[in-house]
């Protein structure tokens, strides 16, 4: 047996005004209706809430339909056709509100879909870029693997040999040690004892083939292990101070180490 609690925790005055409900529980709600004033006085709220909804979300016809409205009557009447009465202007007014209650309704569904189906494109979008984020790492990662794979080669191999650069009168706290392999034509140094330079300066390597410094490569300021240019019958390995990128001649007053390797 429906009571007023019922009534108001399920919502059935709402699906009331709207129509939604069998004719056994709409006669159960009028008789309620009829016996409580307060659940009266609060039907008749919700039901001037939902007039008011449908004349604020109301769409006018086009003007067109009411000019042929009023012809089609007028026509009837002059043929003595029985003419259908339409409903009291209220009584239309207010099924056109509900109507268009619906028809809001629907809209904010529709809204509320659209915002559902942006948060999902956005959380997408956001394991995409966090996808791509993961891949970049992988490389990086395969990348520094590879490197090292490359240096533990060169340095362990019994084809290598060690040359020290010790700094002299400029930098005497240099120390830079070389591996280099004539066979596999490979140089990998490691520069953690050389001292860091300002962001206007690099250390830059040189081989010297027959009196001509010939460039190996500019060395990072990010690595403490890594690979140079080899350079076929080259007598020595220097390392001199250069602007910041290298230069394409060593500023031979600027060098701070050599070794001879031959």
């Amino acid at each position: 047996m429906m009571d007023k609690k019922m009534l108001l925790e399920n919502g059935l005055l709402a699906q009331y005004v709207l129509g939604e409900l069998n004719a056994k529980d709409r006669e159960q709600i009028e008789q309620l209706l009829a016996s409580d004033a307060e659940l009266k006085a609060h039907f008749d709220q919700l039901e001037a809430d939902f007039e008011q909804l449908g004349q604020d979300n109301a769409i006018a016809p086009p003007a067109a339909v009411k000019s042929q409205l009023l012809d089609a009557i007028k026509s009837s009447a002059s043929n003595d056709t029985k003419v259908v009465h339409l409903q009291p202007k209220n009584n239309t007014k207010w099924y056109l509100g509900i109507a268009a209650s619906i028809a809001a309704f629907l809209l904010a569904g529709s809204f509320w879909m659209y915002n559902q189906l942006n948060d999902v494109k956005q959380q997408l979008q956001t394991v995409e870029s966090n996808n791509t984020e993961l891949n970049t790492t992988i490389e990086v990662l395969n990348k520094e693997l590879q490197d090292t794979n490359t240096f533990y080669t060169a340095i362990v191999n019994p084809d290598t040999e060690q040359y020290i650069l010790k700094g002299n009168d400029l930098l005497p706290e240099a120390k830079v040690v070389s591996y280099v392999n004539h066979k596999t034509k490979s140089v990998v140094i490691n520069t953690e004892r050389l001292p860091k330079l300002d962001a206007d300066h690099d250390y830059q390597m040189w081989a010297d083939v027959e009196g001509e410094m010939i460039n190996m490569g500019v060395i990072s300021k990010d690595k403490n292990l890594m690979t140079m240019a080899y350079i076929d019958h080259a007598e020595s390995l220097n390392i001199t101070i250069e602007p910041a990128g290298g230069n394409d001649h060593p500023t031979v007053e600027k060098l701070v180490t050599n070794v001879y390797i031959n």
